[in-house]
């Protein structure tokens, strides 16, 4: 089952190398990993998702809790959260196809971040379900080159009925 691990460290040398040693030191690959600062100085947040049975992640937190330098973790997995994921991704764009590639581009809500005469290079945020609904419309175009940042969650706020 794919799992994302929402996990809030103290920002200094060497944490991360030990986040990712849990998962490799139990056989377990990170499909995604993203990091970066927090509003709050000498914090970073890690987004690690990846792939596992609820035995093994629930010890792999346990593990991750023992850390010094761990403040808070949180399996997004089963809680309502907003996951999100950037895409780019430069596709062969001569003027027979330019239209219908900026038409499916609008659909989906891309921005188009560079144009050249015969390529279109677009933005996709959105899930992990459609960023995989543009890629398979826009592969018969030919992707040049794609880059992801991998998933970026957070829960959602408390609402009322």
């Amino acid at each position: 089952m794919r799992h994302i691990l929402s996990i809030l460290v103290e920002n200094e040398p060497g944490v991360l190398s030990r986040v990712v040693g849990l998962f490799s030191g139990r056989g377990f690959n990170i499909e995604s990993l993203n990091v970066g600062p927090t509003l709050e100085p000498g914090l970073s947040h890690i987004t690690i998702c990846t792939h596992g049975d609820e035995q093994i992640i629930e010890q792999i937190i346990k593990q991750l809790h023992k850390l010094v330098t761990v403040i808070k973790v949180v399996d997004l997995t089963h809680l309502q959260a907003v996951e999100r994921e950037i895409v780019l991704m430069k596709i062969g764009a001569d003027d027979a196809k330019r239209a219908e590639i900026l038409r499916v581009a609008d659909i989906f809500r891309c921005k188009v971040v560079d144009v050249s005469i015969d390529e279109l290079t677009l933005e996709v945020t959105g899930d992990q379900s459609k960023v995989k609904a543009i890629v398979t419309l826009l592969q018969r175009f030919g992707i040049k080159e794609f880059v992801r940042t991998g998933a970026l969650a957070m829960r959602r706020s408390m609402q009322l009925d």
